[in-house]
Parts: C-alpha cells; structure tokens; sequence
C-alpha cells in the first residue's frame, strides 16, 4: 500500500516541473529560435491547450486499457515529449510541448479516478498529498532551470535533465503497470459503472464551473503578478520572490486543506474560505497600499487560497461520484473546459489592461469572477452525488 502511494507522489512530482522549468528560459528560447512575443506567449500557453484538448481523451484510454496502463502510457508520452523538444529541431520544439502537455493532461484527469478506486477512504489527503508534491518540485524546477542551463549548456539541456525524474517515475509505476488492480465489480464503464454522462448533470456543471474559475484565477496571477507588482514600484527581484511566496503558500493551503475536509460533513465551508482567501489577496493587490509588505501579505494570502480551492476542486472529483469510472468522467469534464477557460484567462486579462491602460479594470473584473466563483463553491460542495 505504501508503494502505491509513493507510485502516486511520483506522478504528481513529474506532473508540472518540465511546464514551470521553461519559463525562466523562455529568453534563451526566444533568442535561440527567433521567436515573436506571440510566438512565446503560444509556446507558454499551448500545454494549456493541450490540457484542455486532451482531457476527454484520457477517460476513454483508462476504459480501453485501463487505470495503470493508461497513466503508463502518459509517462511515457511526457518522456518522449521532453525528449523531442529538447533537440536542434524547430518544430521538434512545439511538437514536444504540446505531446509534454497531453501527458500531464493524463495524470490530472486520471489520478482523481485512481485514488477514488485504490483508497476512497483517504480521497482528500491523497489529493492534498500529490498536490503539494506537485507544486514543490514544480517550484524547484522554476528555481533552478537558469542555473541547470548555464551548468548544462543551454536551455534544450536543461529542459532535458527532467527525463531523469521522469524514468525514476518510470521504474516505480512499472510493477503497477505489469500487475494491473481488477476493476471493482460494477464500478467499471463496461458494467454501467459510468452511469450517466456528467454533461447532462446540474451537479457536475457546478464542479465544472468552479474548476475553470479557480484554474482562470490562479494562472492570471501567475501570469501576471510580476508585471502588476512592477507597473506599482515593487522591485524585481522582490516581486519575483513574491511568486515564490505564492507558491510556498499555495504547497502549505495543499497540507492543510485534507485536515479541514476530513472534519468536515462536506466540503461548502472549506471551499468557501478557500475562495474567500483569493479574493481578499485580490482585492488587496488592488486597493492596499503598495509597499513590499502589503503586497506580500496579499500574495501570500492569495496563493494560500488558491492551494486550498485546487485541493478542494480534485477532491470533489471523487466525493460527488460514486466510484472511479465517474470520477475519471467527471474528472474529464472539468479539466477539459476548466483548462480551455485557463488558457484563455491571462490573453483576456492582457488584453483589458492594455485597452484600459491601468491593472483597475482587470483586477476588478477578477474580483468579481471571484465572487461567482465563491458562489459555485457552495453549490458544488453540497454533498450530493452526479446521478
């Protein structure tokens, strides 16, 4: 049992580090390839896509060839993918992202499915635990890809180095892999344990709605803290320490959050302070004054509420249905759409502050995003299940 969840961990570590490790060397990129800023802005944005495109497809390989196969294959599909962007090709450059970006799409939708399967008893903190893996190496990964390409000899070597964790991922989810779990009776989509499409849902339309509005949020700011913090006065380097500080507090809210749920008798409360936390740190980067401290306190209490809100929201893929094939359908849904609203935030948020010449009207618009968003966390966090 404890080698299934090291198996889990794993896959959650390998999950984001080679997204967050390109860009910091998105310059080196640029000038290596001769990229525009749209071209660079596509390049950031298309794992996005590929999430978003991807996300129906994984549900239905998981029925084809099942839940360990399945995640398998997605290991090595990111494996190749790293590879193949990391060599002296142009188009080998979006080919690998976007493949890198089908991968993870894999793990997000997939993983909710296995934990509700292999330990539905432990949905939360399995959830908060491969969440918060994720977002530490996810940052060590930022952290460290400028020193890894300076030490390694350019951007394509430093991108590369990730295959290294991506085979130990490899070699621990090979025995699941080989000795696959037997579906529970009646629980796979062959036995009806799919049950009705979640499209056709009110309930999982709400769990959809709160996935794309927290992921729109949480990849605005991490779009655009920096560029907000520095159009206010706030020093580079501080304003890039205070990214840190948002995913420092997003990993803590990613621990704590599990604890609050087990208490819970459903998940309305700790979904709502969740949000509540978002809206404050927005509200606050708007409309406190800006000096380091004020902008720290906001950013911290932001990332700690977006951490709690993502645990919440992979949670409840699993606590609104009834066993793992709807909850790799449910699981689908949101992340198609909820990715697809996420992709397109930071372009739309863009694009408000440059027509209206200030950060007022953005951060107002996603202040009140977040006000709809608090209210599909009380809708989708009765507990209630997908028909």
């Amino acid at each position: 049992m404890k080698r299934h969840v090291g198996g889990i961990l794993l896959l959650g570590a390998i999950g984001r580090a080679p997204l967050t490790s390109v860009g910091p060397l998105v310059a080196d990129i640029r000038s290596s390839q001769h990229l525009s800023g749209a071209a660079a802005g596509l390049l950031t944005t298309l794992p996005l896509l590929a999430f978003a495109g991807f996300s129906p497809v994984a549900p239905l390989v998981a029925r084809r060839i099942g839940l360990e196969r399945a995640l398998g294959l997605a290991v090595v599909v990111l494996a190749t993918g790293i590879a193949v962007r990391s060599t002296p090709v142009p188009v080998a450059l979006w080919l690998g992202t976007a493949a890198v970006g089908a991968a993870i799409a894999g793990f997000n939708v997939l993983l909710p499915s296995l934990v509700k399967r292999d330990h539905p008893a432990r949905v939360a903190q399995l959830s908060g635990g491969y969440s918060a893996t994720q977002s530490v190496v996810a940052a060590v990964a930022s952290g460290t890809a400028v020193p890894l390409a300076a030490l390694a000899g350019g951007w394509r070597a430093a991108l590369a180095c990730w295959v290294a964790l991506v085979a130990v991922a490899a070699l621990a989810w090979l025995p699941r892999m080989l000795h696959p779990r037997p579906a529970p009776p009646g629980g796979g989509a062959t036995a009806g344990g799919a049950g009705r499409p979640p499209w056709r849902t009110a309930l999982a339309w709400q769990v959809t709605v709160f996935m794309g509005l927290q992921s729109m949020a949480f990849y605005v700011l991490i779009t655009w803290l920096p560029s907000l913090e520095r159009d206010h006065g706030i020093p580079a380097q501080a304003a890039g320490w205070h990214l840190f500080a948002y995913l420092a507090a997003a990993v803590a809210a990613n621990l704590v959050t599990p604890v609050a749920l087990h208490r819970m008798r459903d998940q309305r409360l700790v979904g709502l302070a969740g949000v509540a936390c978002i809206g404050f740190g927005i509200a606050g980067l708007q409309w406190l004054p800006w000096t380091t401290a004020w902008t720290l306190v906001s950013v911290v209490v932001a990332g700690f509420g977006a951490g709690g809100v993502l645990v919440v929201c992979l949670s409840l893929f699993s606590l609104r249905t009834r066993n793992h094939a709807q909850a790799a359908a449910l699981s689908g849904m949101a992340q198609t759409i909820g990715y697809t609203v996420a992709a397109a935030g930071p372009v739309l948020f863009g694009a408000l502050r440059d027509g209206s010449g200030s950060w007022t009207l953005p951060m107002a618009v996603l202040c009140a995003l977040t006000a709809v968003m608090a209210v599909f966390a009380v809708l989708s966090g009765r507990a209630r299940f997908v028909a």
